[in-house]
């Protein structure tokens, strides 16, 4: 009897004592799910992580009080008090908020390994989804105008084709990435970069200076890396559609799709139109490109065992553009009654990341991409095609102190066109492979060493190497300085849009060599707490660059032409950039920027001295900004951007050519309200370009065009050796007149845009 009531009170005592509580819930930020979430009861108490769905589920310990925390690279630790009865399962669903400033932002284009961007030996700038909705744009191009050091180049002012400058270098200096795929360049460096739309953007990373022992040729200037949103992470359906008083009409649309546990689906549509023949500054010429572009996106996520990667992603892309004389129809394409410039683009591309099923951590990244090219120019045909493939595999691996990575590479590229400098498709084989190793010395230093070997099948074996040091000076003050080398080879048709448009002919002068690069950057952060909630991140940055055979268009000798060819002697990047974020907990962040820039080339003129000239269409400096509050209360954020560009030097036509040989300062500004309502609904609206600046503004006859009335100079005068001949003896009213000896020319004079204020408004939505 004895032994029956023993055993009767101890399992009572069981079930009281050892009655076992769990907490389970979801952890988002917004309404999207955070996975990999570190869930711990106490300090050393149980732990887990949520799962592709946000959601966890945790044993919680003893009955009573306890206390749950919630962490995250990039957001706000949370520590919440919890009360646990006996046997429950408590449930509990939170919401977490991202740090102050960008600290821990995770990044993976500096190391090519996912870390913390204040762990990062390789200073990168990221710009999220939050940052690009402050100034509301169709396309990765015209969304970074606000981002320090960066500018998109209009370089026509006819077809507003572009590229991107970074630190004062021009567009073919700067790599741009799509999920770190190096599928945007060539033709679509001048061309693809309006084909991404601002929507499928996860973040933008950028890293200044050259990357070539990792990402190989073109990464010289540095790199722009376009990462896209993951299906696992997105809403069910997003949209995003807004209109200007220009009549611009843009809309994204995203929808995804859960296959089951295995896989997640992201589609994404955009559509862009624009087809008002706007003259506001009576040259005769559209002010602003006629364009109609639709993107359709697909990318998928699959879930695998052990949470190891693999995505697959593809894109279409057809644009059709043209801008010129505004009485131009498609019938006249080609044809010398009215001049304009007409663009037919095809590209399509997929590429992805597969994560072998091996216990070593090795990956494989692959992308192909086919770019066609159809476009007139007055009378010249300009057709090209473009196929570039792509393969990398790379091993990362820990030992010890060491984080290794080691990776091959194979890159091919066929390249035709109907130019006489391509007499048949040309074909390049470029194999590579490349190390590093990232040493931590203690807990406050890391020390990078990396080595890149390419073998370029028409310019043989290039080496590449590099070094990177970050010391923690504090827990708030970080030091880097890099250095390395870079190569870049150049294909001008591909590149430069004045080759292509028939205003000047093209001289190569001599064989072009590879350009070679030696850079050096130092870096500084520092973070200061400003109280509860309030923080400001400051971030200096100073580098210097030496190019050997860099590759110049000389605009200067002849006016008529355009001649390529290897500097004889070297250039020189060199400059100052500082960036201040500032976030305050009543709702107020800045993100203020400025960059001194001082881009020299140098080499022997005609007495055989040796003379420094600034390359055109360089700017001395330039500042950004991005300024946010939010009236919490009202649910209602106002945003105000703009960027001020200094002084750049401009192709002039010749020593008679009375404009200025510098364009004046000059700035965009742009201010947004943006409205949530119910439902997961936001309105936005604003005016951008508030100062109605716009290039023809304080031109000679009210344009950047020179001769816009006779763009197939019929009634220019040419001697036995193609110049112009100034013609001043006839009445100013003649055609012929032409005392300062101009012809007409679309692109030597374009520095900015020709689209002036125009009011905007948009609706954003997403459901879960």
């Amino acid at each position: 009897m004895r032994t029956l009531i023993f055993v009767f009170a101890l399992s009572f005592l069981s079930a009281d004592v050892f009655a076992q509580q769990y907490v389970k819930g979801t952890v988002r930020s917004g309404e999207l799910p955070l996975a990999g979430v570190s869930v711990r009861i106490g300090n050393s108490g149980p732990a887990a992580k949520t799962d592709t769905l946000g959601a966890y589920f945790l044993p919680a310990g003893a009955a009573g009080q306890q206390v749950i925390q919630f962490s995250a690279v990039g957001y706000r630790r949370q520590r919440l008090p919890i009360e646990l009865k006996s046997g429950d399962t408590l449930l509990l669903d939170i919401r977490m908020e991202t740090e102050a400033g960008t600290l821990n932002d995770v990044v993976v284009s500096g190391t090519l390994k996912p870390v913390r961007k204040q762990d990062s030996p390789v200073s990168v700038e990221v710009y999220d989804a939050r940052f690009f909705a402050k100034n509301p744009a169709a396309t990765i191009f015209d969304a970074l105008q606000h981002v320090n050091g960066i500018r998109p180049q209009l370089n026509c002012n006819v077809c507003n084709t572009g590229d991107i400058h970074m630190n004062g270098l021009e567009g073919p200096y700067t790599m741009v990435l799509i999920d770190g795929m190096p599928i945007v360049s060539g033709l679509s460096t001048v061309y693809g970069l309006s084909g991404i739309p601002a929507s499928l953007i996860d973040r933008v990373e950028v890293v200044k200076g050259p990357a070539s022992s990792l990402y190989g040729s073109e990464a010289v200037g540095g790199l722009i890396n376009v990462i896209t949103k993951s299906a696992l992470n997105t809403p069910s359906f997003t949209a995003d559609a807004f209109g200007t008083g220009w009549g611009e009409y843009n809309a994204d649309l995203g929808a995804k799709l859960n296959l089951g546990e295995s896989a997640s689906v992201l589609t994404g549509l955009n559509y862009f139109n624009f087809s008002n023949r706007i003259d506001r500054n009576d040259d005769g010429f559209t002010d602003m490109t006629l364009q109609q572009r639709l993107s359709v996106f697909q990318k998928w996520d699959f879930r695998r065992a052990e949470n190891r990667k693999f995505s697959l992603a593809g894109r279409y892309l057809y644009e059709d553009r043209w801008g010129g004389q505004t009485g131009w129809t498609r019938d006249l394409r080609g044809g010398n009654t009215l001049y304009a410039e007409s663009i037919y683009t095809k590209r399509w591309e997929v590429f992805g990341t597969y994560q072998l099923p091996l216990p070593e951590r090795m990956f494989l990244a692959f992308s192909y991409n086919d770019h066609n090219q159809n476009s007139v120019y007055g009378t010249d045909l300009f057709t090209a095609s473009q196929r570039i493939g792509f393969g990398q595999l790379t091993w990362d691996k820990k030992l010890g102190i060491n984080d290794l990575l080691f990776g091959a590479a194979l890159r091919y590229t066929v390249y035709d066109d109907n130019t006489p400098a391509t007499p048949h498709a040309d074909r390049v084989l470029l194999p590579g492979i490349f190390a590093q190793d990232e040493l931590a010395l203690g807990t406050a230093h890391k020390l990078l060493l990396g080595v890149r070997y390419d073998h370029h099948s028409a310019h043989g074996n290039i080496f590449t190497p590099r070094m990177a040091y970050k010391w923690n000076v504090t827990e708030n003050d970080i030091l880097r300085l890099n250095a390395g080398t870079g190569f870049r080879v150049v294909n001008l048709f591909t590149e430069d849009h004045a080759a292509l448009s028939g205003a000047r002919e093209v001289i190569v002068a001599e064989a072009l060599r590879p350009e070679r690069s030696y850079n050096v950057n130092l870096n500084y952060v520092k973070k200061l707490v400003l109280g509860n909630s309030n923080q400001l991140n400051i971030d200096f940055s100073g580098w210097y660059t030496y190019f050997n055979n860099r590759i110049t268009a000389d605009y200067d000798t002849n006016p008529t032409q355009i001649r390529y060819a290897n500097l004889d002697g070297f250039g020189v990047t060199r400059g100052l950039s500082l960036n201040f974020d500032l976030t305050l907990a009543g709702g107020l962040n800045a993100i203020v920027g400025g960059s001194l820039l001082d881009v020299r080339n140098v080499e022997r003129n005609a007495a055989g001295e040796r003379e420094s000239v600034r390359p055109v269409k360089s700017e001395s400096w330039m500042a950004t900004w991005a300024i946010s509050y939010d009236f919490k209360q009202m649910g209602m954020r106002i945003d105000y951007t703009g960027s001020v560009i200094g002084p750049m030097r401009l192709a002039l036509l010749g020593e008679l050519d009375q404009r200025s040989p510098y364009s004046k300062a000059w700035s965009i500004q742009n201010i947004q309200a943006t409205k949530k309502l119910k439902g997961n609904v936001e309105l936005y609206g604003g005016i951008k370009n508030l100062l109605n600046w716009t290039i023809s503004k304080g031109q000679p006859g009210g344009t950047a065009i020179a001769r816009a009335f006779d763009p197939f100079d019929r009634s220019v005068r040419f001697d036995d050796n193609g110049q112009v001949i100034p013609v001043s003896n006839v009445s100013p009213s003649d055609p012929a007149y032409n005392p300062q000896g101009l012809k007409f020319d679309p692109d030597g004079y374009s520095y900015g845009p020709n689209q002036g204020i125009r009011g905007f408004l948009g609706l954003r939505l997403f459901v879960r």
